[in-house]
């Protein structure tokens, strides 16, 4: 499985969803997990995003499917990196 870190930023509906029901982002990562993506961390954080995931995915197909149907749902905008151990790369 490969490791991917996801940058994700609220819209205005995001927004608005997260303060009437903060328990809605426990609800779409069991959709994430759902579509084969296991979520292995989540933080919100402060600065040009809002909440940087890190995500294990089989491939690029399956963490690029997650990104579109999360975007087209207007309450995210995403940005996804694929991502390698250092044990990996100095092999």
């Amino acid at each position: 499985m490969a490791i991917y870190i996801m940058f994700t930023t609220l819209t205005d509906e995001g927004r608005k969803t997260i303060k009437t029901n903060p328990q809605r982002i426990k609800e779409v990562n069991k959709e994430v997990e759902a579509m084969g993506v296991k979520i292995k961390a989540q933080y919100a954080v402060l600065g040009p995003y809002d909440f940087i995931n890190i995500l294990e995915a089989p491939d690029n197909k399956t963490v690029a499917k997650v990104a579109v149907e999360l975007g087209a749902r207007g309450t995210v905008q995403t940005m996804t990196l694929a991502a390698m151990a250092i044990d990996e790369l100095t092999k």
